[in-house]
């Protein structure tokens, strides 16, 4: 993967976008906050696994399809049932079966997922530039996705692709001022959007509508 000459003007930045997942129980009044992303989770293990039917929310919201080593066939018939405007694979999807995804779905963004710890080795990106739309960080921990707690966003500092990403992992209401000081800084500049979840639930796939409003207004 060649390297390039990062943007250091964070006043170029395209602005800030939000994308709530884990959603279930009250997808309405959330779509009515105007996130610019609804995650639905179709992942039976998952304590957020959507089965409700197909959600009607405003044009403006993309809604996403997080998906766990899943079957093509599985995806696509997500993609057709639920109106998915974006597929987020959380599992050990391979490149080769990214590409395939991207064949079969046309018009739709891929989403790959990468789980951070103390460390990570960007050069795992590198296979799958080609194939995908954005990547997404989020903390490595016992679940796919939703453990609740964050990464060093430091790490970022190194990070060596051109392809927007989106941030998460245990990001709440506490955190708006980290993110605000995020944003000046030339790693934030490829940061598409910031991804929360488990930290405005009341319980899982129920989130909690006040602190929620109160992050995307401050946020916005």
């Amino acid at each position: 993967m060649s390297q390039y000459h990062k943007n250091t003007d964070t006043s170029k930045r395209e602005p800030l976008r939000i994308k709530v997942c884990g959603m279930n129980l009250n997808t309405a009044e959330v779509g009515a906050l105007q996130p610019d992303y609804l995650g639905f989770i179709f992942w039976e293990p998952s304590k957020r696994n959507f089965t409700g039917k197909p959600a009607v929310l405003p044009h403006s919201i993309k809604k996403v399809g997080v998906f766990v080593d899943a079957y093509i066939e599985e995806i696509i018939e997500m993609v057709n049932t639920h109106q998915l405007l974006a597929v987020q694979l959380h599992g050990k999807e391979t490149p080769e079966f990214c590409r395939m995804l991207k064949s079969e779905l046309k018009g739709i963004d891929i989403i790959k997922v990468f789980s951070v710890k103390e460390t990570f080795d960007f050069k795992a990106l590198e296979p799958f530039e080609s194939v995908c739309d954005y990547f997404l960080f989020d903390t490595k921990g016992k679940l796919p996705g939703g453990n609740g707690y964050k990464f060093n966003w430091r790490i970022l500092r190194n990070y060596p692709s051109k392809k927007p990403y989106f941030l998460s992992g245990g990001i709440g209401l506490g955190d708006l001022e980290s993110i605000k000081e995020f944003i000046k800084q030339p790693e934030s500049n490829l940061c598409h959007a910031i991804d929360v979840n488990s930290k405005f639930e009341i319980k899982p796939g129920l989130k909690d509508i006040g602190t929620l409003k109160e992050f995307i207004k401050k946020l916005k």
